[in-house]
This record gives C-alpha cells, structure tokens and sequence, in this order.
C-alpha cells in the first residue's frame, strides 16, 4: 500500500524540503554563483553546504527513493551518481590546493619575519618552493575541471517517466548539480589566478629588498594572484608579507567553506 501511495510533494502541494532546496537554489543563482571575488565565493560555499543539507533529507523522501530506482531511470540514476562523484574529487583537489597553499603561506610568513626582509638563502629558498607549489596547485586543478567538464559534455540521459512528481525530482537534482558546477568553478577559478608569464620563476630573487622594483597594478588581482605578484615582482617584503596576511584570512574563510560540503 505504501508503495502506491501517492505523496502531495510534487506538484500541487510541494514538500516543504523541496521548497527549501528550491530557496538555496534560488539564492545561489541570483547570487551569482560564477563571481570570483573572496567573499561571494565563501558565501556562495556556505549556501551550498545548506543546500546539501536539503538534499540529503531530499534523498531520504521514499518519493525520491522510489523515483530514483525505477528501472527507465537506471541510466540517468547512475549518471548522477557518477556526477556527484567526480564533484566530490573536485571539492577534494580544492580542499588539498587550499590546505597545501596554507602550509607554505605560514612557512614563507615564518622566514619573512625571521629575516626582516634582509637577504637570505632560506627566504629565496622557501619563495622558490612557493611558486613551485603553486605550479603543481594549477596542473591539478586544470586535470580535475578538464575531466569534470569532458564527463559534463557527454550528459545525454534524461529522465524516462510518466510520473510528473518523479520527473520533478530528478530535474530538481540536476539543477543542484549544475549550480555546484558552477560554484565551483568559480572557486577552481579563484584559487589558480591569472596565469604565470613565461620566465617568472627565475624573478623570486626581487622579493629581496636590494633593487627597487615597480609593481604591476593587481587592482583586479584576488589574494592568491596578489602574492603571486608579490613574490614574482616586488622589491619590499613587508608588501609580500602583507598580502600573504590577506591570502591567509582568505584561505581560512575558503577552507571553512568546503568543509561544509563534507559534513
């Protein structure tokens, strides 16, 4: 009986978690969820938590359950599956970009303050390991979005029934897995920056206050840009510790962030 048993979700009277999920769907689009500066990125990871949380208690519905295991829609079931998979491997090369830049972030602050910014191996040493990290940052985040856009164009099931509330659903589930698409993009996006101009690296010697260098305007330039710029341009440490103060407080809001998508 129960399994005939026709639920009010969809679409006369909505379940009040489908309504919630349509609210931070909602919120995320308007918010735009492709901005790039810090502190939309950290709200707009914020709401995807909550979002999630809608989703879980979603997937709890026997509806969904129900719509989720029908056999016309064990193909797309599965592609959605595989999607939420690949978006978790995302959100984990993000994360370990985020905690990796953090880690050499305290090292180079650790030296900067050490040394007063008078020359030093160590400091031209750690700048070095930096620029390199930062390098390897960038190659995995291209390979994950590159894989995760190449699964995304090859997206051609649809959901296979009659049944409005099941089709409902599914759409419902979809449009999550765009706008996390979408945020975090954004996210990759912010954390990679501009890319390097050929023979950067061989500048980390500048950061030593010998020379005076002229920096390049970075009024476009997010916190991670910003100390690449530093490292690679300026003449004056006390400007490279200054932006890796910022990149740190930055760094702190986005790992809060993703840590909510683990929960």
């Amino acid at each position: 009986m129960a399994f005939h048993t026709r639920s009010d979700s969809f679409p006369s009277r909505p379940h009040p978690i489908v309504q919630q999920v349509d609210e931070h769907l909602s919120r995320l689009t308007s918010s735009k969820a492709t901005s790039t500066s810090s502190l939309s990125i950290y709200h707009n990871l914020s709401s995807l938590g909550d979002l999630y949380g809608c989703v879980d208690r979603l997937l709890q519905l026997p509806l969904t359950q129900q719509a989720l295991a029908q056999e016309q829609n064990e193909k797309w079931t599965t592609e959605l599956l595989d999607g939420s998979l690949r978006l978790l491997d995302v959100c984990s090369t993000a994360k370990d970009a985020v905690l990796q830049t953090k880690a050499y972030v305290q090292d180079l602050q650790s030296i900067i303050r050490r040394t007063r910014g008078g020359e030093s191996g160590a400091l031209t040493s750690e700048v070095n390991r930096y620029l390199s990290s930062r390098k390897m940052v960038k190659k995995a985040i291209q390979k994950a979005m590159k894989n995760l856009k190449g699964s995304e164009s090859k997206s051609t099931f649809s959901p296979l029934s009659n049944d409005t509330e099941t089709v409902a659903i599914i759409s419902k589930l979809r449009d999550v897995k765009e706008i996390t698409l979408a945020v975090l993009e954004s996210l990759m996006s912010f954390i990679s920056g501009p890319k390097s101009k050929p023979g950067s690296w061989s500048l980390v010697s500048k950061m030593i206050p010998t020379k005076k260098v002229a920096c390049e305007e970075e009024t476009e330039a997010n916190e991670f840009a910003q100390v690449d710029a530093a490292l690679h341009k300026t003449s004056k440490s006390e400007n490279a510790q200054n932006q890796l103060e910022k990149l740190e407080s930055c760094i702190q809001d986005q790992e809060e962030g993703l840590e909510s998508l683990f929960i």
